[in-house]
């Protein structure tokens, strides 16, 4: 008896993470479907309200590994590739506990509540769990009281008598999307360069020349294809840009005719940054990254942890500073928010009067996985959220341009 509840504990886990994560393997494959993901979406919280306590912790770590096995990757160009399975398995224990917490009652409406809240939970800072994200390419819309109507609605039928109990299903019909969300357009040709260079070679010294020729050579291309924006990924340039006065003059001469952005580094008063160079009419501004990556970019830990995990694992590299707001600039009267790789994903970027983001990243980290489909999703879901658009041009994955 003892065998069967345990391997049924691990069935009915494994089948709600499936369910839950489906949506990412669709996009990944290519074939995602809107009918799938909302039966898909719609089943998988169900299956959380009323599978048995066990199972909810077996779906809690199969989605952590579904989702975030790739986020170890990273830790083999610091030289401690070996972090790489701690990792993964470390984000299946973090949203067994994440998810966990379900299993603390059997009572549905209780659960129901906890994983309305859980919606607002972002562990260690990290925030690609996004529960609502689930219904990003569904019937169902992606706002809170869309998921809390179907949480109640899957939550009645455990308090209602026969034949009635399944009626309150008809109220997932509320949560559904009926009017498209509109977008604001502008008339600006922007260009947006997709980049394939490796994180082996990326930083090497020989990698440099060649990768500042391919730049002068994409501007020059979108110069004579008539384009008014070319946007490069994130840290395309590998060196910290505002301490080479040699580049910064050859780009000022070419962003007379087109303007330029390009990610980089900012040496400034000792402290170090990820940035973006806005190159316009002969002169440029420079966009601070706002958020920061937890654990990748900056330790979410006390100050003394912080030190003993960036002296073991990151070669004694101190954290990356941040601008204290979003940076937004102008470009032939057309305003731009800034986003640099995780930021685009972080609803920080899209507050106050945002129509319009150019986002740059660097997926090389990531190669080969699910990172770059993921990233979109958050995307796409951020975009349909706040009425923006995004131009996303990113270096070891696809960019373009999101709605």
């Amino acid at each position: 008896m003892l065998k069967k509840q345990f391997i049924n504990d691990i069935f009915y886990g494994f089948i709600t993470a499936l369910l839950f994560s489906s949506f990412i393997y669709l996009e990944y494959f290519n074939l995602t479907s809107t009918i799938l993901n909302t039966i898909f979406g719609v089943l998988s919280l169900a299956m959380f309200l009323y599978i048995e306590k066990k199972a909810i912790l077996v779906a809690g770590f199969s989605i952590g590994i579904l989702w975030f096995y790739w986020i170890g990757y990273s830790f083999e160009y610091n030289g401690v590739g070996y972090m790489t399975p701690i990792v993964t398995f470390g984000f299946g224990i973090i949203y067994m506990l994440f998810f966990g917490v379900l299993a603390l009652t059997k009572k549905v409406y209780i659960r129901a509540i906890l994983l309305f809240l859980l919606s607002f939970v972002e562990p260690f800072d990290w925030n690609w769990l996004q529960i609502e994200l689930i219904f990003v390419d569904s019937y169902i819309g992606i706002f809170k009281y869309q998921l809390a109507i179907v949480l109640v609605a899957l939550a009645l039928p455990a308090y209602i008598k026969k034949p009635f109990n399944y009626l309150p299903l008809l109220l997932i019909f509320l949560a559904f999307n009926f009017q498209k969300p509109t977008y604001k357009t502008n008339n600006l040709k922007i260009k947006l360069i997709s980049t394939n260079i490796s994180q082996e070679k990326k930083w090497l010294r020989e990698s440099f020349k060649p990768t500042v020729k391919l730049i002068f050579n994409e501007i020059k291309k979108a110069k004579k294809e008539s384009y008014d924006i070319v946007v490069f990924p994130e840290s395309v340039f590998p060196i910290f840009l505002n301490k080479n006065q040699n580049i910064i003059n050859s780009l000022l001469k070419e962003s007379q005719n087109i303007s330029i952005v390009v990610g980089s580094l900012l040496r400034e008063d000792s402290k170090s940054y990820n940035v973006t160079y806005i190159f316009n009419n002969g002169k440029y501004t420079i966009a601070k990254k706002l958020v920061l990556v937890p654990f990748g970019e900056y330790i979410p830990l006390p100050k003394f942890a912080r030190k003993i995990i960036n002296d073991t694992f990151f070669a004694g590299q101190s954290d990356f500073e941040t601008a204290s707001k979003p940076t937004d600039f102008i470009i032939k009267g057309v305003k731009f928010r800034n986003a640099i790789c995780y930021e685009a994903t972080c609803q920080e970027i899209y507050d106050g009067d945002v129509d319009f983001v150019i986002a740059s990243s660097n997926n090389a980290w990531f190669k080969p996985s699910i990172e770059p489909t993921i990233q979109k999703l958050l995307m796409r879901f951020y975009a349909r959220k706040n009425s923006t658009t995004i131009y996303h041009s990113v270096n070891g994955s696809v960019g373009g341009v999101i709605k």
